[in-house]
């Protein structure tokens, strides 16, 4: 089964020289042989958040959007070929869902971030070590140390981290009406699957599997239609302002000549 999964009738970037918010890149964490995190009664990262990713891309089709997943299936995926998937699919927003762990099991809620080569704090530091050893020993110094000057002064580089911090807020203020818990923030840490996107990307930890009450409620339908519904809403509000920052006007699916 191929991992790109345009919406029926579309395609992955039909006409290059348009520039409307329609191409979303979704992906799910982990995968295979990488779990991810396990709660106490048996949930398990990997296949929790496909199943969230699939039912946010069902959302976002309906909007008339083409939507990309890294992974359809239970596979694992190595960080070059999300990446490079993401990239070929030329998308104007990436989408990582995770689902998050602590040694505190009161820890509880979810959490947004996006990219920065330094971490708001040390649990966010923490946690992004723990995702970024997913991919094969890839490290987020070995992939971002030598071309940082360049990368800092690139004008493209700095409005995705802009536009990114964006959609973290929105997706993080839709999520927090979903969530009963008090919101834990919009943060900033060097997940190296944000490193390697040529596009606005957001990562989004749904809820602590070492909370009793966060597996739980994950293992509910009802609850993860709504976390999917609110990271739909968020999309579709800054598709929403990215087609007006461009003077591009919204409506309809596919970019022109489709």
């Amino acid at each position: 089964m191929s991992l790109l999964c345009p919406a029926p009738g579309g395609s992955a970037r039909a006409d290059a020289g348009r520039d409307r918010f329609d191409v979303v890149v979704v992906d799910a964490g982990h995968g295979g042989e990488d779990e991810g995190a396990r709660g106490s009664s048996g949930l398990v990262e990997k296949r929790l958040v496909l199943d969230v990713a699939q039912r946010l891309a069902e959302r976002l089709r309906g909007l008339g959007l083409t939507v990309v997943l890294t992974r359809d299936d239970d596979r694992f995926v190595p960080l070059e070929t999300r990446t490079s998937v993401a990239n070929d699919a030329r998308g104007d927003l990436f989408i990582s869902i995770h689902a998050n762990s602590a040694r505190a099991t009161g820890a509880r809620g979810i959490e947004t971030y996006f990219v920065s080569l330094e971490a708001s704090d040390a649990v966010s530091e923490e946690l992004a070590a723990v995702e970024n050893q997913a991919f094969e020993g890839a490290k987020p110094a070995a992939l971002m140390l030598d071309p940082l000057s360049a990368i800092l002064g690139d004008m493209a580089v700095n409005e995705h981290v802009r536009e990114s911090s964006g959609f973290a807020k929105r997706a993080h203020a839709e999520l927090a009406k979903v969530d009963p818990v008090p919101s834990r923030g919009v943060k900033q840490a060097p997940f190296v699957v944000l490193m390697g996107v040529r596009m606005p990307a957001a990562l989004v930890e749904i809820g602590f599997l070492s909370n009793r009450d966060d597996e739980r409620g994950l293992s509910r339908s009802d609850r993860r239609d709504a976390i999917a519904e609110a990271i739909a809403r968020a999309v579709a509000s800054f598709g929403a302002d990215y087609d007006r920052r461009r003077g591009v006007a919204s409506g309809g699916s596919g970019r022109e000549g489709s």
